[in-house]
C-alpha cells in the first residue's frame, strides 16, 4: 500500500501556489493509498475524516489539484467520471477490463516520456505526453463470460470484440 508522510502533501500543494487546506490533503491522502479512484469514491472516502466536505468540494479540490500538476486525471474512453491519481510524474500508461471497470498501472515498454511520436506533428512539435488506455477483458471477466484463455498471455491479442451478455 502506498503511504506518504502529510507533510509532503503540504509541501506539493504548497509548491504548486495552492493553499493546503483540509480538504486537499485528505484527498490526497486517500487517491494515494486508492489510485484510480473517482471524486464520488474519494468524497466517500473522506466524509468519515471530514463530515462537512460536499461532494461539489471534492470535485473543486481534484480538479484544482489536477490543474497545478499535483493529481493525474484520468479521462477513459466510456467511462462516466475521471478518475485521478498520485502517480503523476512518471511514464505509465493504464489497461482496463471493459467488463468490469478494473484500472491499472502498465509500464511504458519504450522508455521516456513521451514514449510515442506521432507520425504528423500538425504544428505542434513539443510532445509533453502520450496518453495510452489499453482495453481488456480482465481474466475474471473472460471466465465469468465463458470467453477461451489465450495461450500466451503476454502476447495474445483479440483483435475482436467479445458479445457480452
Amino acid at each position: 500500500m502506498r503511504t506518504e508522510p502529510t507533510d509532503t502533501w503540504v509541501e506539493r500543494v504548497r509548491d504548486a501556489g495552492l493553499r493546503a487546506t483540509p480538504g486537499r490533503l485528505a484527498a490526497l491522502r486517500y487517491i494515494n493509498t486508492h489510485p484510480h479512484s473517482s471524486a464520488a469514491e474519494v468524497h466517500a472516502g473522506i466524509r468519515t475524516e471530514l463530515p462537512s466536505i460536499s461532494m461539489q468540494s471534492v470535485h473543486n479540490v481534484v480538479n484544482d489539484l489536477s490543474a497545478h500538476g499535483v493529481l493525474r486525471r484520468i479521462d477513459l474512453p466510456g467511462a462516466t467520471s475521471a478518475r485521478y491519481e498520485t502517480d503523476n510524474d512518471d511514464n505509465h500508461h493504464h489497461i482496463q477490463c471493459v467488463v468490469c471497470g478494473r484500472l491499472e498501472d502498465v509500464e511504458c515498454v519504450i522508455g521516456e516520456a513521451p514514449c510515442l511520436t506521432p507520425s504528423d506533428t500538425h504544428g505542434m512539435s513539443t510532445i509533453l505526453s502520450a496518453e495510452i488506455t489499453f482495453r481488456a477483458v480482465c481474466d475474471d471477466c473472460a471466465a465469468r463470460e465463458g470467453l477461451p484463455p489465450p495461450a500466451d498471455h503476454r502476447h495474445a491479442v483479440h483483435h475482436t470484440a467479445p458479445t457480452f451478455r
